[in-house]
């Protein structure tokens, strides 16, 4: 089984920068794609950004151009570095694990809070 454990939320104001990391730990499920989700206050759950095991990355227009995602597959964490930030970008981050691109096993972790003020 993997588990999933975020860290790095915290508070930030607005044009200021955040990380995030997520470390999967187990190894009894085959990972290829890793992603960043969100949960707003009042909203659905959004993605947010993913990579694969070969780099390609993918992001909602939401955060193009702001936030980039990256991974050290060695270590099979991924992170987010978030620049730019709005206060429309205030939500848990929640990351998540898959055996291939827009596939996900139902495994979250606990999720870490960004709070950007204004």
């Amino acid at each position: 089984q993997v588990q999933l454990v975020e860290s790095g939320g915290g508070l930030a104001q607005a044009g200021g920068s955040l990380r995030l990391s997520c470390a999967a730990s187990g190894n009894s499920l085959k990972i290829n794609v890793m992603g960043w989700f969100r949960r707003a206050p009042g909203k659905e759950r959004e993605l947010v950004a993913t990579i694969t095991s070969g780099g390609t990355t993918n992001y909602a227009d939401s955060v193009t151009g702001r936030f980039t995602i990256s991974r050290d597959n060695a270590k099979n964490t991924v992170y987010l570095q978030m620049n730019s930030l709005k206060p429309e970008d205030t939500a848990v981050y929640y990351c998540r694990a898959g055996p291939r691109p827009t596939v996900w096993y139902d495994i979250w972790g606990q999720g870490t809070q960004v709070t950007v003020s204004s």
